[in-house]
Parts: C-alpha cells; sequence; structure tokens
C-alpha cells in the first residue's frame, strides 16, 4: 500500500485554460520538451509543411490550427509524474473545457501580456471558482510589446475576483525586455532568446544588491524603474499564502514568454512545489479519499475515430483513487455489469501506449464498444457509489439536419449519435417523429462545422444544415407530464433527446415564464442531468 500512496503522491493533474492565440499549446509543448517527452517544439500555425502541435490531432484542428478537442498528455519530471490535460481554448467549444476541468486538480490559465484577460478567461475562470480549483496564471508573450504590469494584475484582480500575489516581475516587454525579477530570491535573470523550439538558453542570475553589475546588465534606466517597482510591489501585493492558493482565492502569477521559452521552467518548478496531490473526490457516498480507498474513476470525454484505420470509441477517464491494473475487473455502474477493461491506454495526442498500471490522479482512455457515457463512474465490483455527475450545458444554436443521399441513412444515424455521445453536440429528435427529423444542438456555432467536417470525413455522409430560430431549450423536470397536452406558446417546439426526455424549444425568453404559467404543474431545468 505504501508504493501506491507514493505513486498517487507524486501525481499532479492540472489542466491548461486560455483565450484562442494566447500560447497556450506552446507552453504544453515547452512542458513535455522539458520533460524530455518530446525533442523538438512544433508549430500549432504555419505552412503546410510545418510540423503541427503535439496536442492537435484531429484534422480540422491542423487545417485551422486551433484546437478543438481537449488532449492529455503525461510526462515526468524531477520525480513528478505530470498529467495535462489541454483544452480547446475556443468559446465554441466551452463545454468540452468544462469537462475536462471535473478532470483537473488545478488550472494554469494563460494570458497574453497585449491583451489581458479576453472573454473565454472571463467564462472558463467562473467554472473554476464554481469548483474552487487552483488557478496558477502564467502571463504569456512579454517579448512582444505588453499592456503595464500593475494594470495587469489590477485586471485579473477586478475582471476575475481573484487576489493576485506575482512570484516573479517583468523587467521591460518587446525589444525592451531584459528579464524577471525573482522575488524570493531577490535576484534578476536575464532574458536571452533562445532558438525557438530548443530549451537552451543562456541566463545569468543577478542579486539585486548588486547595483553595478545590474546596471550593467539592464541598464541604468530599467534598473530604477526596477527599484521603484519592487518598492511599489513589496508593499501592495498580497501575501503569498499557499493555504489561500489551495483554496482557489490567491492565484500566483508568473511572466515569461512561451514561444522564447523565457521563464517557462521557472514557472513549471514553482507550480509542482505550489499544487496539490490528487484530491479526495464527492460521489453520492461521501468524499472518496485517493490513498485510503480502492480503484474508481469516471468518464470524462469520449472522443470517437481518434484512429482512422480502426474507426474507434476511446472512453477517457479520470482515475480517483487506488490503482488500476490492466487484467482487473471493474464495476460499470450506470450500466449494472463487471466488466474488464479493454486496452486501457495512455495518450500522447494521437500516440498511444497500452498501460498494465495507473494511478489516482492519471487519465487513462479506454476502448468503449458504445456502452460509456459522460459522467459514468467505474469502481472495483463489490462497492456501489457514484461521482456526482457532469451537468449538461444548455446548447444556445440550433439547425435542422437533412442528409442529401437517404441510402446512407445508416452511416449518417451512426455518425451523428456517435459524434453526440462525445457530448460535443446534442441531438434531438422532433416530438413524436423519431429519427427521421434530427435537430442539432450546440454552445458555439462553430460546433455546426465539425460536425459537417467529420461526418463527410470521417462517415461519408454529406448533410445540410438548416438553422432555426430557437435560442433556449429546457428540460422537464416532471417527466410524468404528458407532452401532448402541454399548453406552449406559439414560438415553442416540444422534443425529446436520445434518452426519451421531454424538452422544450422557445425562441423567446418571455414564452418560457408564459409556457410555466399556462401549466401549473411544469417543472423546467436549464440543465440536463442523467
Amino acid at each position: 500500500m505504501e508504493s501506491i500512496e507514493k505513486e498517487i503522491n507524486r501525481r499532479r493533474t492540472f489542466a491548461i485554460i486560455s483565450h484562442p492565440d494566447a500560447g497556450k499549446t506552446t507552453l504544453t509543448e515547452k512542458f513535455l520538451l522539458y520533460g524530455g517527452a518530446i525533442n523538438l517544439a512544433g508549430s500549432v500555425k504555419g505552412k503546410a509543411t510545418a510540423r503541427h502541435a503535439v496536442s492537435d490531432w484531429m484534422e480540422i484542428e491542423k487545417e485551422r490550427g486551433i484546437s478543438v478537442t481537449s488532449s492529455v498528455l503525461q510526462f515526468e519530471y524531477e520525480g513528478f509524474c505530470i498529467n495535462i490535460l489541454d483544452t480547446p481554448g475556443h468559446q465554441d467549444f466551452s463545454e468540452d473545457t468544462y469537462r475536462t476541468l471535473m478532470a483537473a486538480d488545478s488550472a494554469v490559465m494563460v494570458i497574453d501580456a497585449s491583451k489581458g484577460v479576453e472573454a473565454q478567461t472571463r467564462k472558463l475562470f467562473k467554472v473554476c471558482v464554481m469548483r474552487k480549483i487552483p488557478i496558477f496564471t502564467f502571463i504569456n508573450k512579454m517579448d512582444r510589446d505588453a499592456n503595464d504590469t500593475f494594470e495587469l494584475l489590477d485586471e485579473i484582480e477586478k475582471e476575475l475576483g481573484i487576489a493576485t500575489c506575482p512570484v516573479n516581475w517583468p523587467i521591460g516587454s518587446g525589444k525592451r525586455f531584459k528579464g524577471v525579477y525573482d522575488r524570493n530570491n531577490r535576484c534578476v535573470i536575464t532574458f536571452s532568446d533562445t532558438e525557438k523550439g530548443t530549451k537552451e538558453g543562456e541566463t545569468t542570475v543577478i542579486p539585486v544588491e548588486d547595483e553595478a553589475r545590474l546596471s550593467q546588465a539592464i541598464g541604468e534606466e530599467a534598473a530604477g524603474i526596477l527599484s521603484d517597482e519592487i518598492e511599489l510591489l513589496d508593499g501592495a501585493s498580497a501575501e503569498f499564502d499557499l493555504q489561500q492558493v489551495q483554496a482557489g482565492e490567491l492565484t500566483p502569477v508568473f511572466f515569461g514568454s512561451a514561444l522564447t521559452n523565457f521563464g517557462v521552467e521557472f514557472f513549471l518548478k514553482h507550480f509542482l512545489e505550489m499544487t496539490t496531490t490528487p484530491l479526495p473526490r464527492k460521489a453520492d457516498t461521501g468524499l472518496v479519499s485517493p490513498t485510503e480507498n480502492e480503484f474508481s474513476a469516471f468518464v470524462f470525454k469520449i472522443q470517437a475515430n481518434m484512429n482512422k484505420a480502426h474507426r474507434d470509441r476511446i472512453a477517457f477517464m479520470r482515475i480517483c483513487s487506488g490503482k488500476y491494473e490492466a487484467s482487473m475487473e471493474v464495476k460499470h455502474v450506470q450500466g449494472g455489469r463487471v466488466m474488464r477493461l479493454s486496452q486501457p491506454q495512455q495518450i500522447m495526442a494521437s500516440e498511444r501506449k497500452i498501460l498494465e498500471e495507473a494511478y489516482a490522479g492519471d487519465i487513462i482512455g479506454v476502448f468503449d464498444p458504445g456502452i460509456f457515457s459522460i459522467g459514468d463512474t467505474l469502481c472495483m465490483p463489490k462497492e456501489q457509489f457514484k461521482y456526482e455527475g457532469i451537468p449538461t450545458f444548455a446548447p444556445e444554436h440550433f439547425a435542422r439536419v437533412r442528409q442529401m443521399d437517404t441510402m446512407k441513412r445508416k452511416q449518417f444515424v451512426k455518425g451523428i449519435t456517435q459524434i453526440a455521445q462525445e457530448g460535443a453536440i446534442q441531438i434531438f429528435q422532433e416530438f413524436n417523429i423519431g429519427m427521421e427529423e434530427i435537430i442539432v444542438g450546440v454552445v458555439g456555432v462553430l460546433q455546426f462545422d465539425v460536425l459537417k467536417y467529420r461526418l463527410e470525413n470521417e462517415y461519408n455522409v454529406e448533410i445540410k444544415l438548416e438553422p432555426l430560430p430557437y435560442e433556449h431549450i429546457r428540460w422537464i423536470e416532471n417527466k410524468e407530464i404528458d407532452l401532448a397536452k402541454l399548453t406552449g406558446t406559439s414560438d415553442m417546439k416540444k422534443i425529446k433527446d436520445l434518452k426519451g426526455n421531454p424538452l422544450l424549444l422557445f425562441i423567446n425568453s418571455w414564452s418560457i415564464g408564459m409556457t410555466l404559467d399556462r401549466n401549473k404543474d411544469l417543472v423546467l431545468s436549464e440543465f440536463g442531468r442523467d
């Protein structure tokens, strides 16, 4: 048992979140570079011949240069076993990010120094606050002209409602970026541009008291400004308090440049000291301890067709407690069956490694023959509990799906059902009609493009999407209500989801109130739950 506890305690599992283009994927790659998991970093954007980022594996991601799915990356660094959950930055894929945050113990928030807090950062941050996830901030792109440093911190505090504590402090930005001041060790680490994609770079450490050497290295003017800023900083910024950080009330802030590799290893080392070992998880029987309980896990993501040759589906699960061994039998609680997990693998973007064992904190992918759903619990056969479910976001955009070739009906139904099971889109049927009329709902309109692209490329099915005017969806909580007898408004549409749950679509929000007034027993909800 002691070795299991030791293995669990060296795990660190975190998600990286940001607005698109803040440099999240680049930062992820640099972490892998330090861990020796890759030898040369790729580039997300660039010409068709350029290397693509390790974590972006789907064809549409390579074409557009954006991450649309979360990927899982594991590597070793200085005795730690690190699981990174890289998430899509684009707001149209925020539901995938939300589910991924359910599997993380902490989050790294990447902010572009020239843009500050952006809309998507705000939205994702609220999810972290809701879950009380510890947040670590990396202010990126200091090698470009940046906003005023104090203003950036002020903005984080005001916009996101969290106190900040800078761990290091930048000296200039853009062409005047000289390096950072390490507050704890009271020294300056100078910046030298490194060759892109490598981790070698010359840095000099100068104690701040060595004024002559400091002025020579960064210039008298920069040394003078730094001296004033240190004084201001020491007097005004929040004291570092690890308890507050781990409660999600204080964010340590780091400055650097992922592209040139400056400040990345400094951040990684400090982050690993400050972040936690795998945390206990809430189940319907109470808190489940990672080290005291036997194996248990929950499914937070399902991804079909990761391997075109095999047309497979992978269920990603976060191990919450104990140790998993490849031959062991586990109970799929929702399915009520005992089974052996098929082909348990650790996935490094599109590369896979079959696992013999894994521990609490790890993320594993298992082959899914179509039995798992997002939020499902797995535990030892003699136990019976469920982890708290993952709520379904209410879609905000709807379209009717028209199939171009009716001869391919079977492929169409299979394709759209499998993509829906991944949770990125939701599909509904017209009330009393069945699968002949399919309505698809998404959180962001870019998901429509991804659906069309994937049906054509993975299932060889062409579709046409007809936008619908509905903007509001409500789940009916009291399912015993007779949908046929429901009195609604002229803009209301009755539909049901794949599990047969009744739902209502509305064009206007006032219609929701009107429908509730006309049907006194009706109870509506904004979230779908299993």
